[in-house]
Formats: C-alpha cells, sequence, structure tokens
C-alpha cells in the first residue's frame, strides 16, 4: 500500500456512463466520466491560484458534489484538503484557519457570510463554490493529475470536536482510505453498484467515509441531500433506491419517530450500520421488529475510522456489542500503558493495523501520546471482550465514575434507562457527592406526552441494576449539546441544583 491509483481516473475508465452521484433536490445525475472531468478540471483551478504540492486547501459548505470535487482535486495536486465544521462561529474558524494554514478557502451559500468573516480575520481568500467555482472549473483545462497518490502522504485533515480540548486536525492519509473501503466493504458486504445516501456532515469522518467513499470506489451511486432529512431518507427507502447506510444513533431516532416510518418497507435496504455513538438497545430490537437488523460498529476519525463492526447473523443475540475487529485493523483490552488484559476485563481499546493516522496536524507532543510504546493507538474508550471474540465498549475512560468504591460505567445505566417505556434518550455522568464520592445523574429527554416520577425511575434502576449504579438525580431536558457525530456532550451537561 505505498501508493495507490488515481480514484476518479480508474473509476472513470472502468464505468464512465455509471452514476456517481445525484443531487435529490434538483435530480441531477452526475457520471463517473463527469466526476473525473469536473475533478480534473477543478485541479487546474486551484493550481492556477497557486496551490501546490502540500499546500492546503479548506472549505465551508453542506453537502454536495462539489466538496468531493474539491477533495479528488487536491488528491491530483498532492494538496491537502481541510474540511471546517459549519457549525462553528467565525472566530471559532479562524483558529482552524490559523492551524491548518490554507492558501484559499471555499465555501457554499450557506456559509459564505460566516467563512468571509473568518478569512477576512486572517487575510485568506475566499471562493464561493455556486458561481466562481463552477465557472472557473467549465472554463479550465482539465489538469494532468499525479501518476499515483503515496499512501502514507496525508490527503485531508478531520478536526476533531474538540469537547476536551481546542480542535485537533487529525491527518487522513491514501492508505487511510484505502484501508477503510477494504473493512467497511467487507463488513457490509458491499457490491459492485450498490447505491447509499450521503447527509452525514462532511467535516466528519463518517460524511466522508461512512459509506460515501467507499461506495464509489466500489462504482456505486450516491444520493446526496444537504443535510439529513428524515421524510426523504424514507422515501429513498421505500422506493428502493438505497442499498447500503450508516447512521447515527440520533438519525436513527429521528426515522423510528416519523409519520412515515411505520409504511415504510424498511426490508429493501440491505444493510443497516450505525456509528458514532452506542445505539441503544431498545431502538436496535425496534427495527429488528420491522425486519431491519441494524449492526452496531464502533470506529474513530483517528482509525480511518472503520474498526469493529457487528455481523447480522449475531446482531440480536449479542446485542449491545460492536462487533468484532474488521480485517486490516487488530484490537485489544489493555491498560493506559500497554499492558494486555484477559478476556472480560474491562480496559481501555488500543488499535494496530495499517489504517491508523500518522498523527495531529503539527501536534508532535500530543501525536506521542497517542500511541502506546509498542505502536498501539489508545482509544480512551474502555471496552471488554466475551469469549467469542465480541467487543462491547462501556464508555469513555473519562466518563466512568466510583460510587462507593464501586467502577460504574454509564453506557450500561443509559441502556436501563433507555428501555423505560417513557424514556426516548438518556445521559448518564457522575458528579461529586460527600457519602459515596460520586454518584449518578441522568440525564433525560422524554417521549412525546408522556411523564415519569424519579422514585418511578429509582425503582425501574434498582429492578434491573446493582444499588451502587442507580443514579441519585434525574434531570429531564428538550434536547442533549452534540458532536456532528451525535455523541452528547457530557462536559455541557447542566449539573444538579446544589452540586458543584
Amino acid at each position: 500500500m505505498d501508493v495507490i491509483t488515481d480514484i476518479t481516473a480508474r473509476r472513470a475508465a472502468l464505468t464512465p456512463d455509471r452514476p456517481a452521484f445525484h443531487v435529490v433536490a434538483t435530480g441531477e445525475i452526475v457520471s463517473f466520466a463527469a466526476l473525473e472531468d469536473r475533478s480534473a478540471r477543478a485541479a487546474r483551478v486551484l493550481a492556477d491560484r497557486g496551490v501546490g504540492a502540500g499546500d492546503r486547501v479548506a472549505i465551508l459548505c453542506r453537502n454536495r458534489v462539489e466538496f468531493f470535487e474539491a477533495l479528488f482535486a487536491c488528491a491530483k495536486l498532492g494538496a491537502i484538503f481541510a474540511p471546517l465544521n459549519w457549525r462553528m462561529p467565525a472566530r471559532e474558524l479562524a483558529d482552524l484557519l490559523d492551524d491548518c494554514a490554507p492558501v484559499l478557502l471555499l465555501t457554499g451559500a450557506e456559509d459564505a457570510a460566516t467563512a468571509t468573516g473568518a478569512a477576512q480575520l486572517r487575510g485568506i481568500a475566499v471562493m464561493d463554490l455556486e458561481q466562481d467555482w463552477q465557472a472557473a472549473r467549465d472554463a479550465a483545462e482539465p489538469h494532468p493529475g499525479r501518476v499515483s497518490w503515496p499512501g502514507d502522504e496525508p490527503w485531508y485533515l478531520i478536526y476533531t470536536s474538540g469537547t476536551t480540548g481546542r480542535p485537533k486536525g487529525v491527518i487522513q492519509t491514501y492508505r487511510m482510505a484505502l484501508v477503510n473501503y477494504v473493512n467497511i466493504s467487507q463488513a457490509i458486504g458491499l457490491r459492485d453498484g450498490d447505491a447509499t445516501v450521503n447527509f452525514l456532515p462532511l467535516f466528519h469522518t463518517a460524511g466522508i467515509n461512512l459509506h460515501t467513499l467507499p461506495v464509489l470506489m466500489a462504482g456505486g451511486l450516491n444520493h446526496v441531500l444537504p443535510g439529513f432529512d428524515a421524510a426523504t431518507v424514507l422515501a429513498l427507502i421505500e422506493a428502493g433506491r438505497l442499498d447500503v447506510m450508516l447512521c447515527v444513533p440520533a438519525v436513527y431516532r429521528e426515522l423510528s419517530l416519523h409519520p412515515a416510518f411505520e409504511t415504510t418497507d424498511l426490508t429493501r435496504l440491505r444493510h443497516w450500520a450505525c456509528g458514532g455513538a452506542p445505539m441503544p438497545d431498545v431502538l436496535i430490537e425496534q427495527y429488528a421488529a420491522r425486519g431491519a437488523v441494524v449492526c452496531n460498529g464502533f470506529g474513530m476519525t483517528e482509525t480511518g475510522p472503520t474498526a469493529f463492526l457487528m455481523d447480522r447473523e449475531h446482531a440480536l443475540d449479542k446485542i449491545g456489542s460492536v462487533g468484532k475487529p474488521q480485517l486490516l485493523i487488530e484490537a485489544r483490552i489493555a491498560t493506559p500503558d500497554g499492558t494486555p488484559l484477559p478476556v472480560g476485563e474491562t480496559g481501555e481499546v488500543q488499535f494496530f493495523g495499517p489504517g491508523l493516522t500518522p498523527g495531529y496536524w503539527q501536534r508532535e507532543a500530543e501525536t506521542r501520546q497517542l500511541f502506546t510504546a509498542d505502536g498501539w493507538l489508545k482509544s480512551g474508550d474502555l471496552g471488554r471482550f466475551d469469549s467469542d471474540g465480541y467487543c462491547y465498549i462501556a464508555g469513555r475512560i473519562k466518563e466512568m465514575y466510583i460510587s462507593g468504591g464501586e467502577n460504574v460505567y454509564p453506557a450500561e445505566v443509559e441502556n436501563v434507562l433507555d428501555e423505560h417505556p417513557a424514556i426516548l434518550e438518556a445521559a448518564v455522568t457522575g458528579v461529586d457527592d460527600e457519602k459515596w464520592g460520586e454518584v449518578g445523574c441522568a440525564h433525560l429527554i422524554l417521549r412525546a406526552g408522556q411523564s415519569v416520577t424519579d422514585e418511578a425511575l429509582r425503582s425501574w434502576c434498582r429492578e434491573r441494576l446493582a444499588g451502587y449504579k442507580v443514579p441519585r438525580h434525574f434531570l429531564r431536558a428538550d434536547d442533549f449539546p452534540r458532536t456532528a457525530a451525535g455523541k452528547v456532550q457530557k462536559h455541557l451537561l447542566p449539573r444538579p441544583e446544589g452540586v458543584e
């Protein structure tokens, strides 16, 4: 895997007339031949604006075909692509621009004002994707590009959400893209010409890699939405236009709450996958009752991202598991210093293989901290393997709390609360307590029209959990603060009254 070939050029040679993208809002179809032509012309546009090998090109936009044109254009030049988070204000984006120092910032109309504000703070040129980009691209001569793309070379940067500090640019290499293609393709049984839908944010690894880029590499079709829309996704499923799909749990919840969910034939979609955050058991069971077996998975931006994915055959009898490590990645449970732990014991999930990031952009110290002395990547997540080799994730190391000398893993408590008929979603944190050191605080989103008392919830938990795991506090909320992957940002959740 020292080099990979030009993906769009090879796909255009293999299946030139096959559709690569379908823009759902307009009905536009972009063939693989057209995608290669646009990407090659886009490379010329970038080169004419001074972009060369190793230079960065930033982008701030919603989901659209032009994003992928720019991604492949950068690959043809050896430039580094840097998708930015459109949820950030201009001041925060300016800090990311400082970090990646792009030659050019591309932006869609929805984010043009924010992009311009951030770019003006740093003196960076801005190019809009609606008019300037398309006009320049269509007028340009195709750039010949590079013969090969070095496997260990940075292709693009994905900035972490910054839940534990300022965002870091996770380097994504060409080798990581190829390894992820192998890992996810064999895990979901990806077929030549399969179709998926692209709506997860493109500044997040799932928006690019699950399953858009692998489907493109397989010669398949991506239906593109600017963002998630439950009615449109359900309509695509009902029409039999989707074969494989990955969603985060929040999306699965929204789909299940839509009026069209009950009449949609979910069996028309062949493979359902979930990532980004743990999917509650009760939600998996709800989909299974309708013939849709949702396979839980687990990975990181730093792993490319595919690491674990549950197989359909055991998704229900091993409910709660994220499956086994996929073909080109190894995983172990270990102490933070890298000492492996036996089957059944809970410890840090660590990874090894050819698809890991080489590190963080311009962060040597933090890159060193990411790996153990023997070269395994530290996830920061707790997990355990059962005797059959299936992994169960217990949550982030920093989320575990100790109550009366006993370890409490919030994911276990959340699963029990999610099973309550009045609860739509639960998030559990540890808070200080004078007697027990720490106790649980359950943050709850209730189902529409439902109510439940704290004492009823304690009784529910006592019937299903050891006493030290039962939350002391229960707080209600309309929603939770979340990352782009749907993970609850627990450090932003409020504390109970009187608890510091």
